[in-house]
């Protein structure tokens, strides 16, 4: 069925003066508006489809897909590389806003995260519905899509990586100050896309607030392998093995989290 077209009015999220099924000025949805990603009936003010995450007034030409009910990620009809180009140059961009600040940014305080979180459902082919993340603050929204991009990177889906890591960024750049758990998030989206500058960056941050922080010290020796520098890695992995003891003892609530990582990385580090 057809949603019908909302009358003019204002826009629920910017206050603007509004016709149609979108908000001109911001984007957001209005009365009768519908996902182009899914088909699904977007609230009035949303940013984003409670259904799939797609942005609300996103043309369907832009996303590859056929029309309204079509799964996107594997059946996603753009080529890869395109896909790739456009993570790179948004990442690029991102990038910058996130390093020129980060010498003045303070730490918070963020949830765990889970990579079999609530998120791992949804447009990919995981059981039950995703949540409304429209409705979301930009720190839970970015934990989501880590989530999420954490699994299908799991399910050996990239193309579906690809579609979400700009989502992802976009999140973490609205956080503003980010601590070491969002950074190492951020730093592992760069490893598994390839983006070796945007990891090896998130892992200095870190490391510059705790030189024997054992994510950073992770995080980082993953950019130098990325980057084809295996010697710095060897160099990372022995820092790590050394501060384990220590570092573990702290009971960080992100060593905790990540602890799979960390057993990891200390097993390969030591069998270098």
């Amino acid at each position: 069925m057809t949603a019908p077209t909302a009358s003019a009015g204002i826009c629920p999220a910017c206050s603007s003066p509004a016709s149609g099924r979108f908000c001109a000025n911001c984007g957001s949805a209005l009365e009768g508006a519908a996902c182009a990603g899914c088909g699904a009936a977007l609230s009035p003010g949303a940013k984003f489809c409670h259904r799939c995450g797609t942005p609300a007034g996103e043309r369907p030409a832009t996303l590859g897909v056929a029309g309204p009910g079509r799964a996107r990620g594997v059946d996603n009809a753009l080529p890869w590389v395109v896909a790739s180009i456009a993570l790179l140059a948004l990442v690029a961009l991102l990038a910058g806003q996130f390093f020129n600040a980060r010498g003045d940014r303070g730490q918070a305080a963020a949830p765990p995260v889970s990579a079999s979180g609530p998120f791992a459902g949804g447009a990919s082919g995981g059981a039950g519905p995703a949540p409304d993340i429209s409705a979301m603050s930009p720190a839970e929204r970015a934990e989501r899509l880590f989530n999420r991009i954490m699994v299908l990177h799991e399910r050996n889906q990239p193309d579906s990586v690809q579609f979400f890591a700009p989502m992802a960024l976009a999140a973490y750049q609205m956080i503003g100050a980010l601590d070491a758990d969002q950074r190492y998030h951020l730093g592992r989206i760069g490893e598994i896309t390839g983006v070796a500058g945007l990891a090896r960056a998130q892992a200095d941050s870190i490391l510059q607030e705790s030189p024997t922080h054992l994510l950073g010290l992770i995080l980082a020796g993953s950019a130098a392998r990325l980057a084809g520098n295996d010697a710095e890695a060897r160099a990372f992995d022995q820092r790590l093995i050394q501060a384990q003891r220590s570092e573990l003892q702290k009971n960080l609530p992100e060593y905790q989290q990540h602890e799979n990582d960390i057993v990891t990385a200390i097993a390969r580090g030591s069998r270098r």
